[in-house]
């Protein structure tokens, strides 16, 4: 079912800061910042060789972002994004053996303009997981 990292994700305080820091320290390509609202975040990606890193804000008040940076104030891994070839069946494939979809079930448009999934961190050891369809 799945295929390759996508990206991981890590929630920053200051996207602005993080990717400078990327981009001076690392010396990373680092994409221009894209507001999700419908995921109440804005994003930047670190692309590398074989996979992306993705830097993340909070966009609003509501955002799940927001909840998570009151927890851990400087930052850290928020998710693990895998492809899968349709995520449809991936995601009933995982419904029936007892694996929780977050939100309504149904996916919603990315970052990369695809359909994705995030699925329940409790059923993945303590990590939230996100589905892209490639």
């Amino acid at each position: 079912m799945l295929g390759r990292l996508n990206h991981v994700a890590i929630a920053v305080p200051d996207l602005e800061v993080a990717a400078e820091r990327y981009r001076a320290v690392l010396g990373a390509t680092v994409t221009e910042p894209q507001a999700l609202p419908d995921h109440g975040v804005t994003v930047v990606f670190v692309e590398v060789a074989n996979t992306k890193t993705e830097l993340l804000e909070p966009l609003g008040e509501a955002s799940p972002i927001a909840a998570f940076l009151e927890k851990n104030p400087a930052g850290g891994i928020h998710h693990m994004c895998y492809e899968v070839e349709d995520i449809i069946e991936a995601r009933d494939a995982l419904q029936v053996n007892g694996v929780r979809v977050l939100g309504d079930g149904e996916p919603k448009t990315g970052a990369h303009g695809k359909p994705v999934l995030f699925l329940h961190p409790k059923d993945f050891d303590g990590t939230l997981i996100e589905l892209e369809q490639v």
